[in-house]
């Protein structure tokens, strides 16, 4: 047997069968290509190679054969007094070929699909079968970080090629292009939009566990400081701290705020208009109304006075009671405030002979 075991260098048994061993293949490939290891570029390289020769071997029923009653020694066609491989060029230990016809039975001869160092790096060409390229990274940026993989495939992975704090959960930094963010709305009420607020929000999400490679459904609190003047519209948002998603990484999570209809008060930008009821009788001799304002103070609407009458959809404006304007700190829109007139359902002939009289009308 060779000084590494390449059952062992694949975390595999000596019994495994072929959907085992592809599976630790991939897993061992995706845990140690240099791409992925730049800090530890020297050992991620000898790692590599040697879990493409363990798989070069195990995933050819032949080699592994030959591998299982000779050994390594038998590959290299130098079990049983047979001859000898082929020179060196396959890196991490094995010839360029696995010898000639001498050695083992039949007159087997077996050679390595991967290229040498001078054939421009070592490029192992089943990684074509996996990951459709000579790198399981290749052209997702980052370095490569990213690929096209089920999340069972590589616990501390789970298919999406990012990176992993001590906790064994992703962080939020992967490769493939940012994943796309999830929108919610978050209803906020007019009174919470004047005075500003803070809310604490749990979200449920899906994160990949380190240790398993599955996603697991976890919770956070978020808390999000509603400034006064806010508008509908307005995007919060918190990076990284959506779903998972393999080969992406994390979802951004945006609340977009929603205004909650009020009973009194609409808003209009950075105005609020309201309306009154008044009667006839109101309209033209003068009225008196008070408004709660949306922090809890009273307003009071006058209209009708000084012999001029409140007209019907009339506006009584009062300054600076209007929405705070969030850019503009101290800063307040207006209140507009329209004055809807009621007539009255019936009039009888004595009242209209008095209105005849009081408006000189025949």
């Amino acid at each position: 047997m060779p000084k590494d075991d390449y059952y062992q260098i694949l975390g595999v048994a000596k019994d495994a069968d072929d959907d085992a061993i592809k599976k630790a293949y991939r897993k061992q490939a995706l845990r140690w290509h240099p791409d992925r290891n730049p800090d530890n570029k020297e050992l991620a390289d000898k790692k590599f190679k040697l879990v493409s020769e363990a798989y070069e071997v195990l995933s050819d029923k032949n080699k592994r054969a030959v591998y299982d009653q000779f050994g390594e020694a038998g590959l290299k066609g130098t079990a049983g007094g047979g001859g000898g491989g082929a020179p060196g060029g396959f890196p991490g230990g094995f010839p360029g070929g696995f010898g000639g016809a001498g050695g083992f039975p039949g007159g087997a001869s077996f050679s390595f699909t991967s290229g040498g160092p001078g054939g421009g790096g070592f490029r192992p060409r089943h990684l074509q079968q996996f990951f459709g390229g000579s790198s399981p990274f290749a052209g997702m940026g980052m370095g490569g970080m990213g690929m096209d993989m089920d999340v069972d495939d590589d616990p501390r992975m789970g298919g999406a090629g990012g990176f992993f704090n001590g906790s064994g959960m992703r962080s939020p930094r992967s490769g493939g292009g940012p994943a796309a963010a999830i929108q919610r709305q978050l209803p906020v009420s007019l009174e919470d939009l004047y005075t500003g607020t803070e809310k604490r929000l749990k979200i449920g999400r899906k994160l990949i566990d380190g240790s398993t490679g599955r996603a697991v459904p976890t919770e956070k609190i978020l808390t999000i400081n509603i400034k006064a003047g806010w508008k509908a519209g307005t995007k919060i948002k918190f990076a990284g701290e959506g779903d998972e998603v393999p080969g992406r990484g994390p979802q951004d999570l945006e609340f977009v705020i929603e205004e909650k209809p009020h009973a009194v008060f609409k808003r209009d930008g950075d105005n609020l208009r309201a309306s009154v009821q008044v009667s006839l009788l109101e309209a033209m001799t003068g009225f008196r109304r008070t408004l709660k304002q949306l922090d809890g103070r009273t307003l009071e609407v006058t209209g009708g006075a000084n012999n001029r009458p409140a007209q019907p959809g009339s506006e009584i404006v009062l300054s600076g009671e209007g929405m705070p304007i969030s850019k503009l700190p101290g800063k307040k829109g207006d209140l507009f405030v329209t004055v809807n007139v009621s007539l009255p359902t019936i009039v009888n002939e004595a009242q209209k002979n008095a209105l005849r009289q009081a408006f000189g009308s025949s």
